[in-house]
C-alpha cells in the first residue's frame, strides 16, 4: 500500500531545467509538448518548491552549448537554491580539458551530461568522447546518463569504461511505461545497478506514461524495480521540471513520489529527497 511521507529537512529536486524558448534551439518539443513552448525560468520555479517544501534544486542542461552552460551559472549565481548545475562541454574536443578547467573554477558546476539519447549507440564507443568523459573526475565532475531503455546495453558497456566516474542515469532510461512494457528495462537496470559507482534518478517517468491518464500503479512497478535495485543510498528525487508539466503539475508529482517512498525508513526517505543528491553532487549546503 502507497504511505505519506513525512517531511524531511533540506528536499533537493535534483533535475530540472530553464529555457529562454525557440522553435530553432527546441525542436525535440513536439505538438503533444506544446504546453512547454515558452519560457521557464526561476521565477516561475521558485514559488512551486516553496509550496512542495523543496528547498534546493539541480539545473540540468537542455541545450548542447556552452552559451546555455554558463547562462545557467549565471542563473545560480542569482539563485542561491539553485545549489548545482550540470552544464554540456564539447567533450568529443580534442581540447576539452581547457574548458572544463576554465568551466570548473565555478563550484556551481557538479556535472556534465551529452543527450546520449539522440546518438547512435556507436557514439558511445567514440575515442574522443570517452576521452573527454575520462577527464571530468579530474576536476569532480559528475556525469548524468540519458539514454532510451533500448540503449541500456550501450551504456552499461560504457559505464564499465569508466569505473573511477561517478555517473546517475536520468528518468530510470525512459522505459515503455505508456506500453506497460517492464522487460528487458528491468533486466538491463539489473545488470546496470551492480555498478557502485551508478546512481539513478526518479524523474521523467510521467512523460513516458499516457500523458492524461496515467495513475501511480502505472508507475509503481518501474519505482520499485529502482528501489530494489539501486536502494535509497543511490536513488535521488528529480521532477524534470517544465517537461513533467505536460503530463503532471509539480506538486502531484512531488505527492507521488514521497507516497512511492513512504514506507521506507525516515533516513532511507530523506536520502532520496535531498541526501543521495547532495553527497553524489557534492552540493554547497548540508542536511
Amino acid at each position: 500500500m502507497l504511505m505519506a511521507l513525512a517531511a524531511p529537512s533540506r528536499r533537493v529536486d535534483a533535475h530540472q531545467h530553464f529555457w529562454r524558448y525557440t522553435d530553432a534551439e527546441f525542436g525535440w518539443i513536439n505538438d503533444a509538448m506544446a504546453v512547454i513552448r515558452r519560457d521557464f525560468l526561476p521565477s516561475d520555479l521558485k514559488p512551486l518548491l516553496d509550496e512542495s517544501g523543496i528547498h534546493a534544486t539541480v539545473a540540468v542542461q537542455a541545450r548542447q552549448s556552452l552559451e546555455e552552460t554558463e547562462w545557467l551559472l549565471g542563473l545560480a549565481a542569482e539563485s542561491s537554491w539553485i545549489e548545482g548545475v550540470v552544464g554540456w562541454v564539447p567533450l568529443v574536443d580534442s581540447d576539452v580539458e581547457t574548458t572544463i578547467e576554465r568551466l570548473s573554477s565555478n563550484k556551481r558546476l557538479r556535472g556534465v551530461r551529452h543527450v546520449l539519447q539522440a546518438e547512435p549507440d556507436a557514439f558511445m564507443e567514440r575515442d574522443d568522447f570517452n576521452a573527454g568523459l575520462k577527464i571530468l573526475s579530474t576536476y569532480g565532475l559528475t556525469y548524468d546518463l540519458l539514454v532510451l531503455e533500448h540503449q541500456l546495453p550501450a551504456a552499461i558497456a560504457l559505464v564499465d569504461r569508466h569505473p573511477s566516474q561517478s555517473i546517475v542515469l536520468d528518468h530510470l532510461a525512459k522505459p515503455r511505461i505508456a506500453s506497460h512494457a517492464i522487460e528487458p528495462w528491468r533486466r538491463n537496470i539489473r545488470e546496470l545497478a551492480r555498478r557502485p559507482h551508478v546512481c539513478c534518478k526518479l524523474s521523467g517517468m510521467v512523460t513516458e506514461a499516457d500523458f492524461s491518464a496515467w495513475t501511480a500503479d502505472n508507475l509503481l512497478p518501474y519505482v520499485e524495480t529502482a528501489l530494489e535495485t539501486f536502494g535509497p543510498a543511490r536513488l535521488m528525487f528529480g521532477s524534470d521540471w517544465p517537461v513533467c508539466t505536460v503530463a503532471s503539475m509539480y506538486p502531484r508529482w512531488v505527492n507521488t513520489v514521497q507516497r512511492f517512498i513512504g514506507t521506507l525508513s525516515a533516513s532511507e526517505q530523506q536520502q532520496i529527497m535531498g541526501g543521495t543528491s547532495r553527497a553524489f553532487y557534492k552540493l554547497s549546503s548540508t542536511d
